[in-house]
């Protein structure tokens, strides 16, 4: 297993027994690997501003919507927004 050996590393006990200290530090940018018996076993890390959405699963997991009907989504539509503004 290779990992950046400048990132900060701390044990599971200390992950379990300082947690708020360990995610104060993510939160902050800083990513974190956790070890167990001194063998890296996981690595914490902030998540971005967005993650990214492949195509084709936003594709598959639209193909799995119920169909829209148009006149009912207008008649939603029109329940909330007034349909003389443009």
């Amino acid at each position: 297993m290779c990992y950046d050996v400048s990132m900060r590393t701390v044990s599971q006990r200390e992950l379990r027994n300082q947690s708020a200290t360990v995610i104060r530090l993510i939160q902050a940018g800083e990513s974190v690997i956790v070890t167990r018996s001194g063998q890296p076993v996981a690595e914490l890390r902030p998540i971005g501003p967005g993650r990214p959405v492949h195509r084709d699963v936003a594709v598959a997991s639209a193909r799995r919507l119920p169909p829209v009907d148009p006149r009912r989504f207008r008649a939603d539509l029109d329940a909330v927004v007034d349909p003389w503004l443009s």
